[in-house]
């Protein structure tokens, strides 16, 4: 089985080839980080036209490195949400016009599906039932990915996704877009613990997420040091935001482990998937809550995050 798959969802126009065995034929993801970048975020209605202006070529330069063309296609799959509207509509009517024009079947996807499902492309050692921690720009919930197409959803966020927080507290640092690989790298030269940031919901019952008093607080710090916030500032709130982020991250998935074990008593995987399992100091983290829990920590490589 050969098929075509269309990403459109959010600010990366992506199109990739892959078989019925999960072998990735070709991968070609198209960043629009420059597009974004002069206003900090993503602009929703320039995401849709860059979308519309790159997919035809992209799709066409997948197709050519897979070495494949339309006929040798057995579906066509694209991403019809969640994510920005207008972004998505540009994937799904291009699929949909692939599709009936060459008489192939359309698979219309889940955005975190894809997500919950993509790390088995690249491990054939995960088995069902594992537990996902999803944590990307518009989503940051646990689940427990029970199969293909059955999920248990064990908390989510009540406010504010954790890569949403990552991308307001760059901006109010001023370290520049995206938020998450700038907070990453000004955390690491600086002081976690010269600023106290609260850890929401953590050591509270359940499984649930709350970053928006965090954002708070990082806007009360940045303004309580006022003209004094020079690189070394910046460093140091981006250090205590970052720890702060683990800490609650550390006690949730440590939750929904508890909720795992009803499920499946020893062993088993945690796996990471989204933008933001692309942070190097949040993985470590889950690292060690894995191996305390007996389990294996699994992250796909970035270019499936």
């Amino acid at each position: 089985m050969i098929v075509l798959g269309i990403e459109s969802s959010c600010d990366e126009t992506a199109a990739a080839i892959v078989t019925g065995e999960r072998d990735i034929l070709a991968n070609i993801v198209r960043s629009q980080i420059p597009d974004h970048a002069p206003y900090g975020g993503v602009v929703p209605e320039i995401a849709a036209r860059s979308h519309l202006e790159h997919l035809d070529g992209i799709i066409a330069c997948a197709m050519d490195k897979a070495d494949v063309s339309f006929a040798d296609l057995d579906g066509v799959a694209a991403t019809a949400g969640p994510g920005l509207i207008g972004a998505v509509m540009v994937g799904l009517m291009t699929g949909k016009a692939i599709a009936a024009v060459h008489g192939k079947p359309l698979i219309a996807l889940n955005h975190l599906e894809g997500h919950a499902l993509s790390p088995r492309l690249i491990d054939a050692k995960i088995t069902f039932p594992y537990l996902l921690l999803l944590v990307s720009g518009g989503h940051c919930q646990l689940v427990i990915v029970e199969d293909i197409g059955q999920y248990r959803r064990l908390g989510t966020t009540i406010d504010d996704a954790a890569g949403e927080a990552f991308d307001k507290v760059a901006k109010l640092l001023d370290l520049g877009y995206p938020g998450g690989p700038a907070i990453e790298a000004a955390a690491a030269r600086g002081n976690a613990s010269s600023h106290r940031l609260p850890r929401p919901l953590k050591g509270r019952a359940g499984c649930d997420f709350s970053f928006s008093g965090l954002k708070t607080a990082v806007l009360h710090t940045v303004e309580s040091v006022g003209d004094d916030l020079d690189d070394t500032a910046r460093d140091d709130i981006a250090a205590a935001f970052q720890a702060a982020v683990g800490d609650v991250m550390a006690d949730r998935v440590g939750h929904a482990i508890a909720s795992y074990r009803e499920v499946r008593s020893d062993g088993g995987d945690l796996v990471i998937a989204g933008g933001v399992a692309a942070n190097q100091a949040l993985r470590a983290r889950l690292v060690s809550v894995a191996a305390g829990n007996g389990m294996r920590l699994v992250v796909p490589p970035p270019a499936l995050c």
